[in-house]
């Protein structure tokens, strides 16, 4: 029973100190992001993306780079998309790019996993969205589409346009920074029960699930060059680990970076961080209700192909080129010193309190208005986030009673 508690302080503490690495990463992310959704609207995404080609597709990309990383927020702008006329591989190249080609992700990957990790993240976003072309083009039928853009325009219903403004005046307004910090809050809102959820996931995984378990469910992961069939095998494992914990990419980094340590190859890893927002079953259920449910698992299964044939590229292309990372056992996660006074902990401070100054000019300045109705999956993530919140208080203080 004593070492069980000890275990459990471990994985409270360990969750602690792995979102204590990553808070300055959030808030930085999420400022940028915020500003270049307030300051580029929109309008011209929706007149600028028609049928598929090499302009619309590059413009779906771009404009899924500067937009919100949430996926659901994504998916919602996607279904828009494709609603209003956009071919349905570039909304893809706009989902794809808005949950891949963002900058908090590759910030947070930088943190938790090494440079090789964040190249192979914006590396495969191209390649996701290019084999992901590839095979829409060659498999999608011309009635499926028809049937999905008409069930996504019922869906959609009358939507408020917001107005072009440019930028830079609206830059240098009060106006314009209130939108920021409204943005800013909003973005933590969206994310904040993944969040909980994905760390708490990983420190308890980092604490009581021993390396055996890694190296069984990944077959031999600890090899120093695995065979073919295994990093094709771990490519495709990755995605089912990911499609379970239902977390979302910015969750689920600090648990990669555990499966990482525990011998899990580049490919199956790059594969896990791939699907963590894309193919997950609440989005497969909200991309079912957008376009209905042949048009869903159509997509899930071109995510599929398209996430597993991108993570082995790269692997293999990394491996070509001397650049796959270390892949050895870098010393248990709950041994690190996480609480320094180095530049995590001013840049920490830093942004604890430019979140306190955004919440709190939001909360002065909003009007109110009714709230909507939280969903089901809403629901359960924020009660799993209240107990996520309980089994770490009680984690920090069981030294008192042990």
């Amino acid at each position: 029973m004593q070492t069980f508690m000890q275990t459990w302080h471990d994985a409270a503490m360990t969750t602690i100190g792995l979102f204590w690495m990553a808070l300055w990463a959030f808030g930085l992310g999420y400022l940028i992001s915020s500003m270049i959704q307030v300051f580029v609207t929109r309008q011209r995404m929706k007149r600028s993306m028609g049928e598929t080609g090499p302009k619309s597709v590059g413009l779906g990309t771009f404009f899924g780079f500067i937009s919100s990383s949430c996926s659901f927020a994504a998916l919602s702008t996607t279904r828009s998309l494709f609603a209003k006329g956009s071919g349905l591989v570039p909304a893809l190249a706009f989902m794809l790019a808005s949950t891949n080609l963002v900058i908090e992700l590759g910030i947070i990957i930088a943190v938790f996993l090494s440079w090789q990790f964040v190249v192979g993240e914006y590396v495969g976003g191209i390649l996701l969205i290019l084999f992901m072309w590839i095979v829409v083009r060659a498999t999608l039928p011309k009635r499926l589409e028809e049937n999905a853009r008409e069930h996504a325009r019922r869906q959609t219903g009358d939507e408020g346009e917001e107005e072009d403004q440019d930028w830079r005046r609206l830059i240098v307004t009060k106006e314009g920074w209130l939108r920021v910090a409204r943005r800013y809050v909003m973005e933590w809102d969206m994310v904040w029960k993944d969040v909980t959820i994905g760390f708490t996931v990983a420190g308890i995984i980092a604490a009581f699930v021993p390396q055996e378990f890694f190296q069984a469910l990944f077959l031999s992961s600890t090899d120093a060059a695995p065979a073919f069939w295994q990093v094709v095998a771990q490519a495709v494992i990755g995605p089912v680990a990911a499609f379970f914990t239902f977390i979302g990419s910015m969750g689920n980094i600090p648990l990669a970076s555990v499966l990482f340590s525990h011998g899990v190859s580049f490919a199956g890893v790059m594969a896990f961080i791939f699907f963590s927002d894309l193919v997950v079953f609440p989005v497969l259920r909200i991309q079912a209700t957008y376009y209905g449910w042949k048009m869903a698992l159509y997509i899930l299964a071109v995510m599929l192909v398209t996430l597993v044939s991108s993570a082995v590229l790269m692997h293999y292309g990394f491996a070509a080129l001397d650049m796959l990372p270390e892949a050895k056992v870098v010393g248990a996660i709950t041994d690190r010193v996480f609480f320094e006074v180095n530049y995590t902990m001013f840049l920490n401070v830093f942004f604890l309190i430019l979140s306190g100054v955004f919440l709190f000019w939001k909360m002065r300045t909003d009007e109110g208005g009714m709230d909507m109705e939280p969903s089901l999956g809403e629901r359960i993530l924020s009660g799993l986030s209240m107990a996520a919140y309980g089994w770490l208080g009680i984690g920090v203080v069981l030294p008192l009673f042990i």
